[in-house]
């Protein structure tokens, strides 16, 4: 979702999934706009599974001959399709201290917060953080400041949001992008800065349109003419009127209509057919996860009670172990043998 590069926000649900991914992933994501492609939407937790595309078409055929269609038989039939990593694929590139720097930058509440932390990380002993702390920073950089603000305030307050007020703030959201506060005005993309953009609550939506997909398309990696241009002329004025009740922006906004399942969390749990979230195994190694022993464990005893748990499922030993490598320490439990401990704070890589 590049949404950032074109100075609007991500939307149709991002706030809430976004949101829920492991760490600062989905905030590193919304703001960065970098996009993940194949195996790695599946590792990220985007996706429940992941199946190599020769082998769709008797997928499709397996699925539609189902009778009985529940959503375990589902999941199981596609698991069948599923295939481990082969030597060509690339690895996911958010793990180990890369990834530990990505969650210590990206935990903040202020865009301004974020970069500073960036901007310290350019110098980190690791040339692998150096170099990725210099990339996103460059990315950023490019990014509508406006849109990096709403954008970041929006994954903030979905992550406690249903999925049905997730999209009820995500539409009003766009209304402030898209309509025009005098009534009943819709704005076009116009040829330049024209008094259109006036009744905006930002004029960059249109101008990132207009030069990243529109006939006057730029080069990539170059600076747009955001307005504001910088993070700090971004007020929390500019960024209420996308969300606050009583903003002329948000007025015009339409009413969501959407079917019944969406609007309770409790019924909808597609993730559950996922790989474990790094949350789950947390749990698991405090021992207060349902399927627990209330007890320490080693490290082969997670691997083992998530494999059990996912039944096999490929990818769940690689992301216990990467979580484990990040998240937790090996301690001697006085003669009883070696437990893993889960690590409760975040510290600079």
């Amino acid at each position: 979702m590049p949404e950032t590069k074109i100075g609007y926000f991500p939307d149709v649900g991002a706030s809430y999934f976004m949101s829920r991914l492991d760490g600062e992933l989905g905030t590193y994501l919304a703001l960065t706009g970098e996009t993940l492609k194949g195996r790695h939407v599946f590792e990220s937790g985007f996706a429940t599974h992941y199946v190599p595309s020769r082998r769709i078409p008797i997928l499709l055929d397996r699925l539609s001959a189902l009778e009985n269609a529940h959503a375990t038989v589902i999941n199981s039939t596609v698991e069948e399709f599923t295939a481990e990593r082969l030597p060509e694929e690339p690895p996911l590139a958010f793990v180990s201290d890369v990834r530990d720097a990505l969650d210590y930058a990206f935990r903040h509440n202020k865009v301004e917060n974020i970069i500073a932390d960036l901007e310290s990380l350019k110098g980190h002993a690791s040339p692998a953080i150096a170099q990725w702390a210099e990339q996103v920073l460059a990315s950023l950089h490019l990014r509508s400041p406006t849109s990096l603000k709403v954008a970041l305030k929006a994954i903030r307050l979905g992550k406690s949001m249903t999925l049905l007020e997730a999209l009820e703030m995500e539409l009003k959201i766009a209304t402030a992008y898209c309509v025009s506060n005098s009534p009943m005005m819709i704005v076009s993309v116009p040829e330049d800065n024209t008094r259109e953009y006036q009744n905006l609550a930002t004029p960059d939506f249109a101008t990132g349109v207009r030069a990243v997909l529109g006939k006057e398309k730029q080069k990539r990696d170059t600076l747009l003419p955001w307005s504001p241009s910088k993070l700090e002329e971004v007020s929390d004025e500019i960024v209420s009127r996308f969300f606050a009740p009583t903003s002329s922006y948000l007025s015009s906004a339409p009413s969501l209509l959407i079917p019944e399942h969406p609007k309770s969390d409790a019924t909808h749990k597609p993730m559950k057919y996922a790989l474990p979230t790094e949350d789950e195994i947390g749990t698991m190694v405090r021992g207060s996860h349902s399927a627990g022993g209330g007890t320490g464990v080693s490290l082969d005893e997670l691997v083992s009670s998530f494999e059990g748990i996912r039944n096999g499922k490929v990818g769940v030993k690689e992301k216990v172990l990467e979580v484990a490598r990040r998240k937790c320490e090996v301690k001697d439990n006085g003669g009883d043998g070696n437990f893993i401990w889960w690590k409760h704070q975040l510290n600079r890589p």
